[in-house]
């Protein structure tokens, strides 16, 4: 349990971290499993989030893993777009501002490299999470929510 702020830091990852598995187990038992996709796709050397602009970011607790997040190029669209990935907290750990002070630091990031940041959830509760956070849900094949970092004016 996160009591403070000062307990929550958020590093970026250049190997994945010994708690992964763990997450990982979390996140089959909820039904989801992008987080063993996130494992095989940095074991097999596909995607360890280490291009340009990239990042794997964790969330950590005393030193515990509580959660995980990556950003990416968006495969689907220009390079001037980012794509938020595989973000994840263990279930002890939410309602705590967690994976809302774990996007943030994404987004940061993601404003020093893209100019337009998207992610595609399949839950409500994904969808709610990410308007809370900002972002604008969209009607496209390859993505449900955008935040763009550009004034439209």
């Amino acid at each position: 349990m996160v009591r403070s702020a000062d307990e929550l830091a958020i590093h970026q990852i250049s190997a994945l971290a010994p708690q992964i598995p763990q997450l990982e187990t979390e996140a089959v038992a909820e039904g989801f499993r992008f987080l063993t996709r996130l494992v095989t796709d940095w074991k097999n050397g596909s995607n360890r989030f280490d291009r340009p602009g990239e990042g794997l970011f964790g969330a950590f607790c005393n030193g515990q893993l509580i959660a995980i997040g990556g950003l990416s190029c968006d495969p689907y669209v220009g390079p001037d777009t980012g794509r938020l990935r595989r973000v994840y907290v263990a279930p002890a750990s939410r309602r705590q501002s967690v994976g809302k002070v774990l996007v943030k630091h994404l987004l940061e990031y993601a404003a020093l490299n893209f100019r337009v940041v998207r992610l595609s959830t399949d839950t409500p509760q994904g969808a709610a999470f990410y308007l809370r956070c900002g972002f604008q849900q969209v009607q496209d094949d390859s993505a449900t929510h955008v935040m763009s970092f550009v004034d439209a004016t």
